[in-house]
């Protein structure tokens, strides 16, 4: 018979969110934010980010020199409840994620049409254009 050593504490949050369960088949290191599918329909390219977690107002699009760089923050709002209140644990994201496409040099803000709908932002722009376009764009995010 062997013996196998027993931790002779029990932490019941620690060991519950370490369980592999948690980690929904990514490793800690890699994030779950800002993963995005590309697909080509009818002479554009259509962009579809996950960014659960965050409203409209919270994402920036930016078009500067043929890229496109999605920011989406968010701020922890502290109230009296919040204080008072003596979490065990929380997992709440509040920070700043971002990422960048290449959409080509050629893409104008206005070719560019974007939405945001149950935690995904869909950014639609056509695959070529033919002036060339230096200044920095901000892309509005529509209903």
């Amino acid at each position: 018979m062997m013996m196998i050593p027993r931790r002779n504490t029990f932490d019941l949050f620690d060991d519950m969110f370490n369980d592999p369960f948690f980690e929904r088949g990514y490793s800690k290191k890699e994030t779950s934010l800002m993963k995005t599918d590309v697909k080509e329909k009818d002479g554009n390219y259509i962009l579809e980010i996950d960014i659960p977690g965050y409203s409209k107002d919270d994402i920036k699009i930016e078009l500067e020199n043929g890229y496109l760089t999605v920011t989406a923050s968010k701020e922890e709002k502290v109230d009296e409840e919040n204080e008072k209140s003596h979490y065990i644990h929380k997992e709440r994201f509040y920070g700043k994620c971002s990422r960048s496409y290449y959409a080509g040099e050629n893409v104008k803000e206005e070719d560019i049409k974007a939405s945001f709908k149950n935690g995904i932002l869909t950014l639609t722009f056509p695959k070529e254009s033919t002036e060339k376009i230096e200044n920095k764009k901000y892309i509005q995010i529509g209903d």
